[in-house]
């Protein structure tokens, strides 16, 4: 594999160095991932494809810069992104400090403490290569059942109607979820907190002092109960991390009993990316509440 080069032209101009080496990096399932050192010594890592989505990379960069703010987790520097490619540093791996998981808790909870007085976010953005839908209407800036609701398990359901993997069963579960939502899903008082949307045991790194470093965000302000259920689905995280966490940020009553509404909308989304494997997970968390 070589790098394009119009995009080596225009990192190389940016940085004001000769591109001396490019390595491909295993890992991704979406875009290609490479490591490329300039002739100064400087490393970055670059994802490239060109058969995303046009803006694909733009709402990842957007979505790392949102984590800045919050100034609570590690997240690469954003260096240069446009339509077909997103620069940034290039994070060197470790061994995990023996507090990794409780600082990682605690950090996590520091990141959803930083809020905003709306639902959602300024843009759409992706979740993996999916479609994820942020800007809220008017009444659902305000109320999160409507919005988790409409932008996520509503939608899922459309994709899934669009993609061929909805059924009867699905359609009549969904239903009869609207019918109950507003006795499952509450905001619980809480202001929205900034999500990292996405998070799961592939989208955070171990940097070379042994903490965590967050990758691949999907973000958007919500229900912080959304973020933490995902983290539940394909393991990465032990009970350390956990409670650490509700020490940090104690979680509302009922928790336990909300988990599988927000594991649901990931569930649908893994059935929309990956086909019918996911289904009777989805359906076994439809059940849940019907």
């Amino acid at each position: 594999m070589t790098l394009n080069s119009s995009i080596k032209k225009r990192i190389e101009d940016f940085l004001k160095s000769t591109i001396v080496d490019y390595q491909p990096v295993g890992g991704g399932c979406i875009s290609n991932a490479s490591k490329i050192k300039t002739q100064n010594g400087d490393v970055y890592f670059l994802k490239t494809n060109s058969s995303t989505s046009n803006d694909m990379f733009i709402k990842e960069a957007h979505g790392i810069l949102e984590l800045q703010k919050a100034n609570a987790i590690k997240v690469p520097s954003v260096l240069l992104f446009d339509n077909e490619f997103v620069l940034i540093d290039y994070i060197a791996s470790g061994k995990k400090q023996k507090d990794f998981s409780e600082d990682f808790g605690r950090k996590f909870a520091m990141l959803h403490k930083f809020n905003n007085d709306e639902y959602g976010f300024y843009e759409d953005n992706y979740i993996g290569s999916n479609p994820q839908l942020n800007i809220a209407s008017d009444d659902e800036k305000s109320n999160w059942t409507k919005f988790y609701f409409n932008k996520r398990i509503l939608y899922q359901l459309q994709l899934a109607e669009e993609f061929g993997n909805s059924t009867n069963e699905l359609r009549n579960g969904i239903s009869a979820l609207e019918n109950k939502i507003n006795d499952i899903v509450t905001d619980n008082g809480e202001q929205p907190s900034l999500l990292h949307g996405d998070l799961w045991g592939g989208n955070y790194l171990i940097d070379e002092d042994g903490y965590a470093c967050l990758i691949d965000p999907a973000v958007y302000y919500g229900n912080r109960e959304a973020d933490l259920a995902m983290t539940k689905l394909f393991g990465g995280f032990d009970s350390r991390f956990y409670s650490s966490y509700s020490e940090a940020y104690p979680l509302p009553d009922g928790y336990d009993y909300r988990e599988n509404i927000y594991k649901l909308y990931q569930v649908l989304n893994h059935l929309n990316l990956f086909g019918g494997g996911y289904y009777l997970q989805a359906m076994s968390m439809v059940r849940y509440y019907i």
